[in-house]
């Protein structure tokens, strides 16, 4: 079966990529807004401690996530997920959950 592999080049030549982590306190979590500079395409928002992955890709709903667990089961969270609004992206609480370290990479 023959592969259709597609290149999109940035026009401008310029890679936008953020990284960031955060490590949750025992308090109540509450939803955590990221600025990152520019509009994401890619988000990968991954809890280090439980080896958990949430993965927003432009064209998904928002909220919404594709959830990758640590046994490696998927779903498709649709209303716990990651809500992207122009250059920002938030987290929400249910996600944090407490005493956890978590980091996050997202691409323009």
């Amino acid at each position: 079966m023959p592969l259709s592999i597609n290149t999109q080049v940035n026009s401008n030549g310029v890679n936008n990529v953020a990284t960031g982590n955060m490590t949750s306190d025992a308090a109540a979590a509450v939803a955590t807004t990221f600025t990152l500079g520019f509009s994401p395409r890619v988000i990968r928002f991954i809890n280090l401690t439980d080896r958990i992955t949430d993965e927003w890709y432009s064209g998904m709903s928002s909220p919404g996530s594709i959830k990758t667990a640590a046994a490696g089961t998927q779903t498709l969270e649709t209303t716990n997920g990651i809500t992207v609004l122009g250059n920002t992206f938030t987290v929400p609480a249910g996600m944090l959950i407490a005493s956890k370290v978590f980091v996050f990479v997202a691409y323009a």
